[in-house]
């Protein structure tokens, strides 16, 4: 769905004091879930907006979200 979200807390809803915790304490977590808000906020406004990009260039940034919170969920289950 377009404009859907997927901020982790809606994505992980069961691991929400773990991020909470990780974003506080872990810098490397905390830097990488910026990046993922960042980068989630930058696709939605594209599909919610209908900015005029390259079908290729909005694909990039999804696989990129979704390395990210790929990244974000293995930090959360160790």
């Amino acid at each position: 769905m377009l404009g859907e979200s997927h901020d982790l807390l809606h994505e992980f809803p069961d691991l929400e004091n773990k991020i909470a915790t990780l974003r506080e304490r872990n810098s490397e977590f905390s830097s990488l879930m910026d990046r993922y808000d960042d980068l989630d906020a930058r696709v939605r406004s594209i599909e919610e907006l209908g900015s005029p990009v390259a079908d290729e260039t909005i694909e990039d940034l999804k696989k990129e979200r979704l390395q990210l919170k790929d990244a974000l969920y293995s930090m959360l289950r160790a």
